[in-house]
């Protein structure tokens, strides 16, 4: 006589599906980040005053974002199970996998700056409207110190070459730098929040490829943009 498997307790099901959301964190660096981009926004609506709205809005958009990486990472296995050579409707199949998160994440990023622009922008118009006035010149020289510093903690450091690789990521570094520096350059304009809200976005894409491509690490991209951010910013707070 054939014993069925006893089905699973509700407990036991509980424990399976965190089990699968601890796997993905521990194997999926997208998810990892996805999760600490879901804290700063909730830890930073908490403290802007959201309405029950808004924050039924970013919870769907990072659920949104968090089940279609599980979902992708699932279909990914899957495959991976059912086929050990190259197959292009197995490749066609992960793309279109990946695209469900990219559009999620295009989104989540929407619902975002809806919920976030006005706020920031009215608190942060004092302190752009000091630092506008700062001559453009600045621009290029916060540029050619970022590169200096770059190098240099670079040749410190010992790992990479001043075009790849090490510590910190020339990349991020100069990609931040262009960001806050279009943000500080930018005049009293209706606009300015956007611009540099896309400039950020273009920051963000150029300091994901460098990990994507495997030539820094997160840690390397991160201490990139921060310096690039942080230095351009002191910068132009000479003249004010």
């Amino acid at each position: 006589m054939t014993v069925r498997p006893r089905p699973p307790s509700i407990v036991e099901s509980f424990n399976f599906a965190f089990e699968g959301v601890i796997h993905v964190l521990r194997t999926q660096r997208n998810m990892r980040l996805h999760f600490l981009v879901a804290v700063i926004v909730l830890v930073w609506a908490l403290f802007a005053g959201v309405t029950k709205l808004e924050l039924i809005a970013l919870l769907l958009a990072i659920s949104f974002v968090l089940i279609a990486e599980m979902v992708n990472t699932a279909i990914e296995a899957a495959i991976d199970v059912a086929t050990t050579s190259f197959d292009p409707m197995a490749k066609l199949a992960k793309d279109i996998a990946a695209g469900s998160v990219l559009i999620a994440a295009v989104n989540a990023i929407a619902v975002g700056y809806l919920v976030f622009s006005g706020e920031v922008a009215d608190r942060s118009s004092r302190f752009l409207d000091r630092l506008s006035n700062a001559p453009a010149e600045l621009t290029l020289v916060a540029l050619v110190i970022t590169i200096l510093l770059v190098i240099a903690t670079k040749a410190l450091t010992g790992r990479g070459t001043p075009l790849r690789g090490g510590l910190p990521s020339g990349h991020a570094a100069l990609a931040f730098a262009g960001w806050m520096a279009i943000t500080l350059v930018l005049d009293d304009s209706g606009h300015r929040f956007l611009i540099s809200s896309l400039a950020f976005v273009m920051a963000i894409l150029v300091a994901h490829t460098r990990v994507e491509s495997g030539v820094h690490s997160l840690v390397e991209v991160t201490y990139g943009a921060v310096l690039g951010s942080l230095v351009t910013l002191a910068l132009f707070q000479i003249p004010a």
